[in-house]
C-alpha cells in the first residue's frame, strides 16, 4: 500500500460486471480532475487467444478439465503484483493491453485476441485503477491484495452471474450456448478456489440480487435489469462510514445488518459515486499531504 501513489483495485470474475463499476470511477476521475492511469485485467493473462485454445487442449488431453483463466496457471501473478509494487513505491511500472476485437486491434495493426508490448507506465499520473479477475488475488508468495489501498469487488450471485455472462457470450462474442456451459463447468474449480476468496480481502462489496425467478440460468431469456434486482453493498470496516447521510441519499435503502446497505438496483451508480468519492478524495488528501 502507498500514500503517494495510491492503488485502487476493482476485482470481480467475468460478466460479473466490473466494467460497469469501471465507468462509475471513470466519472468520479473526470469530475475531481484526477489523472488515473487504467489498468485491464486482461493484459496480464499469460497466454493470447490462440495459445489458450492450443493449452487448453493441452491440459485435456493430459487430464486436465479445468484449465480456466480464472487460475494462477494461465496469469501472469507475478507480474501484477509487481506493477501494482512499483507504483505503490514510485509511480512507475510495466504493464501492456490485451486487444480483444478488431477495432481495439487496428490502432497497433495486431490480430485480436493479441496483446501489445510491454511497455513503462507513463509518468504523471496521480494513482493507478485497476479493473480485472485478480485484484485482490493471492497464491503462495505472491499477495496482490496487499499493496492495493481501495478493494472493491463486484460479485452478483452466482445463477445471475451466469445468466450475463450466457447472454454476453453468445449475443456479443457468438459463442454456442454449449460452449459457454462448458466454460463455466471447466472454471468451477479456480473459481471457488481463487475467485471467490478474493471478496474476503476487499474493503468494498457490491452484490446485485435479482428480484426476479433466476433459478435455472441456462433458460433465461434475458437479463434481470436494475429495477428488478436489489443492490447488497458490504462495507469490511463500517468504521467512519456515513450510514445515515447514504440511507437518506438512497431512497427506499435499508440496513440488513450493521455492515450492509441494501439498496435499489437502479440506484447502483448513484451509490457507487456517494460512497467511492469521499474514499478517493481521502486517499488523494494523504498523497498531498505526504
Amino acid at each position: 500500500m502507498s500514500t503517494k501513489h495510491p492503488v485502487i483495485a476493482i476485482t470481480g470474475s467475468s460478466g460479473a460486471g466490473t466494467t460497469t463499476v469501471m465507468s462509475s470511477f471513470v466519472n468520479i476521475f473526470r469530475r475531481e480532475k484526477l489523472n488515473a492511469f487504467l489498468v485491464e485485467g486482461d493484459a496480464f493473462h499469460r497466454y493470447d487467444r490462440v495459445e489458450m485454445r492450443h493449452k487448453m487442449k493441452e491440459a485435456e488431453s493430459a487430464g486436465n478439465r479445468n484449465f480456466s483463466h480464472f487460475g494462477p496457471e494461465a496469469n501472469l501473478f507475478a507480474k501484477l503484483e509487481n506493477l501494482f509494487r512499483s507504483y505503490g513505491q514510485n509511480g512507475t511500472g510495466r504493464t501492456r493491453k490485451y486487444l480483444h476485437n478488431a477495432a481495439e486491434a487496428a490502432p497497433y495493426k495486431q490480430e485480436p485476441g493479441t496483446f501489445t508490448p510491454w511497455q513503462d507506465v507513463p509518468a504523471g499520473s496521480e494513482l493507478l485503477f485497476y479493473e480485472g479477475l485478480h485484484g485482490c488475488a493471492a497464491d503462495g508468495e505472491i499477495d496482490i491484495a496487499r499493496h492495493v489501498d481501495l478493494r472493491v469487488g463486484v460479485v452478483p450471485i452466482i445463477n445471475l452471474e451466469w445468466i450475463q455472462k450466457l447472454h454476453r457470450d453468445q449475443n456479443m462474442r457468438g459463442y454456442s450456448q454449449e460452449a459457454v456451459t462448458d466454460t463455466i463447468l471447466r472454471r468451477m474449480p479456480d473459481y471457488v478456489s481463487h475467485i471467490c476468496p478474493q471478496f474476503s480481502r476487499t474493503q468494498v462489496n457490491f452484490q446485485r440480487v435479482p428480484t426476479v425467478d433466476t433459478s435455472n440460468p441456462f433458460v433465461a431469456r434475458d437479463i434481470p435489469t436494475a429495477d428488478e434486482s436489489f443492490i447488497v453493498i458490504r462495507f469490511a470496516d463500517p468504521k467512519g462510514i456515513d450510514f445515515p447521510y447514504l440511507l437518506s441519499m438512497l431512497r427506499d435503502s435499508f440496513m440488513s445488518r450493521p455492515n450492509i446497505i441494501v439498496a435499489p438496483g437502479g440506484k447502483m451508480g448513484l451509490a457507487m459515486e456517494l460512497i467511492f468519492t469521499p474514499l478517493v478524495l481521502q486517499l488523494m488528501d494523504r498523497k498531498r499531504r505526504a
